[in-house]
Formats: C-alpha cells, structure tokens, sequence
C-alpha cells in the first residue's frame, strides 16, 4: 500500500515543474505567512508602546475577570484596556480631565488580569505624547498596594501614556485627558 492510501500526506521534494505537485510550494507559503503572523502578533504590545499615543475607550461590559464586585456583573462601563490586556482602567470619570475638576476625581480603577502581589506596589510613568513623539517631562504615579482604585492627574491635557509595572508584571495604557476649562 502506498503512503498516500495510507493517510499520510506525501509531498514531492526537489523543484516544481510541468506536471508535478505543488505541495512543496504551498508548504512554503504557509511557513512563511505563520512567520509574519507570529512575527506581528508578537510584538502588539512593542508597537503600542513606541506608536502613536491612542486611547479606546469602550463602553460595554468589562471582561469577565474584571467584574468582581460588580452589580449586574454585565453592565455597561468605561474602561480601557492595557496593550497586553493584562489590566483594565475602569473609568469613573469619563472624560478625565487637567486639571482635575473641583467637584470630582480623575478616579480610575485598576483591575489586574494576571496574578498580584498585594504588597507589590502599582507603579505608573506616565508621558505626555503628540501621535508618537514625546512632549514635556515624564510624571510618576504610584497606587499602594498595587492595582486597585487610584486618583490619577496629570499636569496637563492630552494623550497619556502610561507605562505600568507591578507585581513583576508590565504592560502600557494611553488614556486622553480633556482640558477642564
């Protein structure tokens, strides 16, 4: 019985010419887009952490890891989703704004996908960016304890992007804030 009759694929070796299989062919080009694929899935975070400062705010349900403590668990909130999607910002003011409101907070809750530490602090450096260049001084934030609810502002209106760290985990956000004006 021959290989073929025998369920297993049998793919020619050596050029393709007039009249012969391209299994070969079609086996390189497969190879090849898996490459480009992985090559491009894998560096997402890469890019949104170099490209232009974006931020999406979504205005349906959180993920389900993320509703803990929410009632019903699906309803309808802003947040933002981190560039791995290992943290979400639930926004309880939407927009958040520079400089912070006199009648409510730039709160933002921070709900961690990936396992916490809860001594392990939440540390933000936030950068102000125009598309993707960088525009004035870098600012700190830390939330004790690590993520959790925090009051974050920033000295001034415009794209932020927020590169975080805890509990050995890092990741990056870009959230806008509106001028309070």
């Amino acid at each position: 019985m021959s290989q073929a009759r025998a369920g297993k694929a049998v793919l020619p070796i050596g050029r393709v010419g007039p009249g012969q299989s391209y299994g070969v062919l079609l086996v390189a080009i497969l190879l090849g887009a898996t490459v480009v694929f992985v090559a491009c899935s894998g560096s997402a975070s890469k890019r949104a952490a170099t490209g232009a400062c974006r931020t999406h705010v979504l205005g349906g349900s959180l993920p389900v890891w993320a509703r803990g403590g929410f009632h019903p668990p699906n309803q309808k909130i802003a947040h933002v989703m981190s560039a791995k999607g290992e943290l979400a910002a639930i926004l309880w003011a939407n927009p958040l704004l520079s400089p912070p409101p006199r009648n409510h907070n730039n709160k933002i809750l921070w709900v961690s996908r990936v396992a916490t530490n809860p001594v392990s602090n939440l540390r933000i450096s936030a950068q102000r960016m125009i598309g993707s260049t960088r525009a004035g001084s870098p600012v700190t934030r830390t939330v004790s304890g690590g993520p959790g609810p925090s009051i974050i502002n920033v000295p001034a209106a415009g794209c932020w992007r927020f590169s975080l760290r805890w509990s050995g985990h890092s990741d990056n956000v870009d959230l806008r804030y509106a001028a309070n004006r």
